[in-house]
């Protein structure tokens, strides 16, 4: 059925039928049927190629929903380490940011998506445990700089991170909103 279908048997039989019309007028004389054959196999060799259909993709809310699960995940995860308090704040603050960054109808942008999906998946969780399985010898040698200052640096710099798609979605939306004013305005004066 799908050979049917095909732009081969398609293009095969448009030149097939030119083949019969050629015998209809005469033009083909007694040959006719191995000229509408050769024409029919002509026609299918030159037609291009079916094309494969495109793969189903999650689309940005797809991805969100599954983003906003391993979120809640991480959050599991991270309720049962203990940190110092001064990265415990850090990551209470990168946690709420990024809450806030997945709720429906804010990210959609497949690059924020991303740096958020690697934050969530890979950045925090590595920040994390590599934090804990430090051992306790490592955090009192001299003249080396404490484990707790490389998470909260860490910390930092993937809030920054988040900092910036939220600057992003503010200033788009600030456009947005400017941008219907003018309209609305405009539209009051015509």
């Amino acid at each position: 059925m799908r050979y049917l279908e095909s732009r081969k048997n398609l293009t095969g039989s448009a030149c097939g039928i030119v083949g019969i019309a050629l015998s209809f007028t005469g033009a083909a004389g007694s040959l006719w049927p191995l000229i509408v054959v050769a024409l029919y196999a002509a026609g299918a060799l030159i037609a291009p190629p079916e094309r494969p259909p495109v793969p189903p993709f999650p689309n940005a809310e797809e991805q969100l929903d599954s983003l906003r699960a391993d979120f809640a995940t991480l959050r599991t995860y991270l309720a049962e380490v203990e940190l110092p308090s001064a990265a415990a704040e850090r990551l209470t603050e990168l946690d709420t940011l990024v809450e806030a960054l997945l709720e429906p109808g804010w990210v959609s942008d497949p690059e924020h998506l991303h740096v958020l999906a690697r934050a969530v998946r890979q950045d925090i969780p590595e920040a994390v445990d590599t934090f804990v399985r430090t051992r306790w010898w490592s955090r009192v040698t001299p003249g080396a700089e404490p484990p707790e200052r490389h998470l909260e640096r860490q910390l930092a710099a993937l809030h920054e991170e988040a900092g910036l798609i939220a600057a992003a979605l503010q200033d788009a939306e600030a456009i947005r909103q400017e941008a219907h004013t003018r309209y609305l305005e405009e539209r009051g004066k015509s």
